[in-house]
C-alpha cells in the first residue's frame, strides 16, 4: 500500500520529545552533537522523517529503533527517511550516532549537522502524546572521547564513531536521566575543536554559533572532561570554565573529571581547590582504563567506554544524590 501523506508535524510539536543539545530555527530543530535524541509514539503503519540537507557535504549518522527492534543505521543523505511497521501503536527512537567532526558544524550553514524538519504521517497514522523524559538531568562537556570518536574502530570518520557507546551516553542511561552530551573532537579548554568549533571556554552556553543553549530546567549534574587536548593549561584557565558553568547553573553539582590519560591532573586539582565551591567535585580517573581499553592508544573502545561509565556511575553515586536505575 503506497504512502499517502496526511498530517505534517513540526519539530516543536509537544508530541515529539527532543533530548540533548538542540537549537531551534523557524521550522527546524538542529543538533551538531552525537548522542542527541528524537522520540515519539504513533499509531498506524507509515510515517516519514523530514530533514533539511541543503549544503551538507557529509551525511550525519543516525540509529533508528522502532519498538524493541534492533537499531537500524541511517545516513541523512536525503530529505526524507520513510519508516514502516505493522499496523498498531509504536514507539520510535532516533539517536544521533555521529555528526562528523572534520567539516564545519558550528557556523551556519553547516557542512554536517542534523537539521530535523518534522514528520509527515500517513493519512491513516496518528501521532500520540509521549511522556516527557523523567529522572535526573545530566550535562557532559568533553572532546572526541565524549563524542564517541573511534570507539568502534580506528576509522577517523563517522564509520568509526558512535555517540551511543560513549561513557557519557551510558552514564546518563544508567541513571535513567535526560542527557545533554556535548563532545567536540580536538577541543580543549583553550584549544579550538575540529569543524570550526571554538575552545571549550567559549563554546559553553551555545548550541552552535548564534544559538544560545537555553534550558527549561537547570541540570542536576554537569560533568566536565576537557583538558587533554590543551598543550598548556593553567589552574586559572580551567577555573574560568568552571566559574562560567557555575554562573549558568547556580544549584547544579559540577564534576571535574580528569582526563583519562592523566594529563593536566595536577593543574585541574589545583583549579578545583582554588574555586572553593562546595558543589564542585573532583573525580580523578587515574587508572580507570589502560591502552588495552582503546582502539588507537587514545580513544576508548566500546568496552573501554563501558569501563569508564562503570567507574563514573559509582563516583557520581558517591559524590551526588544520583542513584542508578534498578
Amino acid at each position: 500500500m503506497p504512502f499517502e501523506p496526511g498530517e505534517v508535524v513540526a519539530p516543536g510539536d509537544p508530541r515529539i520529545v527532543l533530548e540533548g543539545q538542540w537549537g531551534h530555527q523557524p521550522g527546524v530543530a538542529i543538533t551538531v552533537n552525537s548522542g542527541s535524541r528524537i522520540s515519539f509514539s504513533f499509531a498506524g503503519e507509515w510515517l516519514q522523517l523530514l530533514f533539511d540537507t541543503d549544503g551538507l557535504t557529509i551525511a550525519p549518522h543516525l540509529w533508528i529503533t522502532i519498538d524493541d527492534g534492533e537499531p537500524a543505521l541511517h545516513l541523512v543523505e536525503n530529505p526524507v527517511i520513510e519508516l514502516s511497521a505493522p499496523d498498531g501503536r509504536h514507539q520510535v527512537e532516533v539517536v544521533v550516532k555521529d555528526v562528523n567532526e572534520h567539516v564545519n558544524r558550528w557556523n551556519p550553514p553547516f557542512e554536517c549537522a542534523v537539521v530535523f524538519a518534522g514528520l509527515v504521517l500517513d493519512v491513516n497514522s496518528r501521532l500520540r502524546l509521549s511522556g516527557r523524559p523523567g529522572g535526573p538531568r545530566l550535562e557532559f562537556y568533553g572532546d572526541s572521547i565524549t563524542q564517541g570518536v573511534r570507539a568502534l574502530s580506528t576509522e577517523p570518520e563517522s564509520d568509526g564513531a558512535d555517540g551511543t557507546v560513549s561513557y557519557a551516553y551510558l552514564t546518563a542511561r544508567a541513571f535513567g536521566g535526560t542527557s545533554y552530551q556535548v563532545g567536540f573532537g580536538r577541543q580543549g579548554i583553550l584549544r579550538p575543536g575540529n569543524g570550526d568549533v571554538p575552545p571549550g571556554v567559549e563554546s559553553f552556553g551555545w548550541n552552535f554559533a548564534g544559538s544560545p543553549a537555553e534550558r527549561v530546567e537547570e541540570p542536576d549534574v554537569v560533568v566536565i572532561n576537557l583538558g587533554v587536548n590543551d598543550e598548556t593549561l593553567e589552574p586559572e584557565q580551567y577555573a574560568d570554565l568552571v566559574r562560567r558553568v557555575r554562573t549558568a547553573y547556580p544549584a547544579a553539582t559540577i564534576v571535574s573529571l580528569t582526563p583519562f590519560n592523566g594529563k593536566h591532573n595536577d593543574v585541574i586539582q589545583a583549579a578545583v581547590k582554588s574555586v572553593d565551591d562546595p558543589r564542585l567535585v573532583l573525580v580523578d580517573s587515574t587508572g580507570w582504563i589502560t591502552e588495552a581499553d582503546t582502539t588507537d592508544g587514545v580513544h576508548p573502545s566500546v568496552s573501554g567506554h563501558r569501563t569508564i561509565a562503570d567507574h563514573l556511575v559509582t563516583a557520581l553515586e558517591t559524590h551526588t544524590s544520583l542513584r542508578r536505575r534498578p
